[in-house]
């Protein structure tokens, strides 16, 4: 992926070139609505897009170890997603490298 240094206007983000596939017409309708938002509002769609994440994240644990395990693996397997093994080891005492992510 190259970095072109372009960016959204007024985000301060970097797009790569080959994710930058929004024409420049519907990017500045996206921003202005953006910036209409309360805070509120952008904190909601940042939640509902980790929900979403996590959902992706949930089917694809139990589409690869089968659709008998326990909440506390699915969780444990989802938080393995996220936090370092030593982090998991210590406060879980579960090892993703022994038990899978």
């Amino acid at each position: 992926m190259t970095d072109t240094g372009r960016g959204a206007p007024g985000t301060g983000l970097l797009v790569p070139a080959e994710a930058d596939d929004t024409p420049p017409e519907v990017k500045a309708i996206m921003i202005e609505a953006y910036r209409r938002m309360t805070p509120g509002e952008k904190l909601q769609r940042v939640v509902d897009l980790n929900r979403t994440a996590e959902a992706f994240a949930l089917a694809r644990i139990r589409q690869q170890y089968g659709p008998d395990l326990t909440e506390r693996e699915e969780n444990l397997r989802l938080a393995s997603l996220y936090l370092d093994r030593e982090t998991m080891i210590r406060a879980f005492d579960w090892d993703p490298d022994v038990h899978g992510r």
